[in-house]
């Protein structure tokens, strides 16, 4: 898994952010690239660039290694965003790609998955209750 960074931020501004907030909030700040998307090109591409704003929309974007998103959250600046759901959608991404099961909502590893197929259709109750999750 890799993870990066991006806004319409310069990386001299990036780099203050780092050494000034990140690092007091994760010590040695984050572990991750922080990229530069001056100009917007690259939000353009993702759906998340606000024209009259001139900045990219905060999102987060889940793309396997084909190339394909296979998950994207944006978010206004008012809410932040949660690292450990991110962080279990990966696993879940990652587990399903590797057994071919899928995973119900709120699943964690560890937790029951479902086995898709014709057998399941109309009785996914059965196999799946969040109150396994949702305690």
């Amino acid at each position: 898994m890799e993870v990066l960074s991006l806004s319409t931020d310069s990386r001299f501004v990036h780099k203050i952010w780092q050494e000034e907030e990140l690092s007091k909030m994760v010590d040695g700040g984050v572990p991750f690239p922080m990229l530069s998307d001056a100009g917007g090109k690259i939000g353009r591409a993702y759906g998340v660039y606000d024209e009259a704003a001139g900045v990219d929309i905060r999102g987060r974007f889940i793309i396997d290694p084909d190339g394909v998103i296979r998950a994207m959250e944006v978010l206004t600046p008012e809410v932040g965003r949660n690292v450990d759901e991110l962080l279990r959608q990966v696993k879940a991404f990652q587990h399903v790609v590797k057994t071919g099961e899928v995973t119900p909502s709120g699943w964690q590893p560890g937790t029951p998955t479902l086995k898709p197929g014709p057998s399941l259709v109309g009785k996914v109750w059965k196999e799946w209750q969040p109150r396994i999750i949702y305690k």
